[in-house]
Parts: C-alpha cells; sequence; structure tokens
C-alpha cells in the first residue's frame, strides 16, 4: 500500500483506555448509511450493529493501550478511511451465519502524538483491515482488525 494515510488532527477520545461507550454513541450519531469506496467503487452499508460490533468484538475487547487508542479515534474520520480503501479481497466464510462471505481491505491512518505542553510531537501511523459482510442486501462495514502501528517517521511540522 501506499505512503498515502487518513491523518486524525486531534484526539477526540484521549488517554491510554478510551470509554468505548463514548465511541459507541459517536458512532451513531454521526455515521450515514453508506459510503463508497473510491478504488473498488463499492458501497459499504453501514447496519444498525455496526457501532456495537467496532466497539465490542472479540477483536476490541482484546485491544489495549496504544492500538485501542488508534482504533477509538479513528471513528472521526471512519468516512474517509472507508472511501480510502485499497486491496480488496474476498474471504469465505467461517459460519454459516455469515450468508456469503466476506470482503477486507487495507487502510491506514495517522494519530498525533502530544508532549505533556499539549505541543503535537509526532503522529503515529497505523494500518488496518476493514471487514465488510456480504449478504442479499449488499455489503455492509463490520469492524476495523488488524490495527499495527508503522515504524516511526520524523514529525514534520
Amino acid at each position: 500500500m501506499e505512503d498515502n494515510y487518513i491523518k486524525i488532527d486531534a484526539l477526540m477520545f484521549p488517554g491510554k483506555t478510551p470509554d468505548l461507550k463514548e465511541v459507541e454513541a459517536y458512532l451513531n450519531k454521526t455515521l450515514k448509511e453508506e459510503y463508497v469506496v473510491n478504488e473498488s467503487k463499492d458501497i459499504l452499508r453501514i447496519g444498525a450493529k455496526f457501532s456495537s460490533e467496532y466497539c465490542g468484538s472479540a477483536y476490541t475487547k482484546k485491544l489495549r493501550g496504544a492500538v485501542l487508542k488508534a482504533k477509538a479515534n479513528a471513528v472521526q474520520v471512519l468516512p474517509e478511511i472507508i472511501m480510502s480503501a485499497k486491496n480488496k479481497r474476498w474471504v469465505e466464510n467461517k459460519a454459516d451465519k455469515h450468508n456469503k462471505g466476506w470482503f477486507r481491505y487495507d487502510v491506514k491512518f495517522s494519530i498525533p502524538v502530544f508532549n505533556n505542553e499539549g505541543n503535537q510531537t509526532n503522529e503515529n501511523i497505523y494500518s488496518a483491515t476493514l471487514v465488510a459482510r456480504i449478504n442479499d442486501e449488499g455489503i455492509f462495514l463490520y469492524d476495523m482488525i488488524n490495527i499495527k502501528k508503522e515504524a516511526s517517521k520524523p514529525f514534520e511540522s
């Protein structure tokens, strides 16, 4: 994936352990019903259960520290992250309940790093995978998983 990424300018959910109930409430208030992925032209729909899955999935429950903070703060640019998704691929079902399989997409985003005085000193860039469920009604965004911090790059102001 190229070095382009979606930049988050401020931390809406600061702290080492963001309140996922606040993140879920934010998602419920702000997301539209669908977004178009620029590369594949797929329409990703946002279902009623998306916010609870994003904040309450088995993957999310295992997250701690910087990766949890990154996932929580990514919600403020989630539309841009969806639209910038790359490398669409199909994955087979592992359970009968999931209908027609899954699409996965690669994404990148950054969150700022601040010093004790509140000045931005760097940014951390993360790569992740968007997971979308396929069924008879369309393609539904399900979660963001495999979030990994990339090697640090010097900060340029």
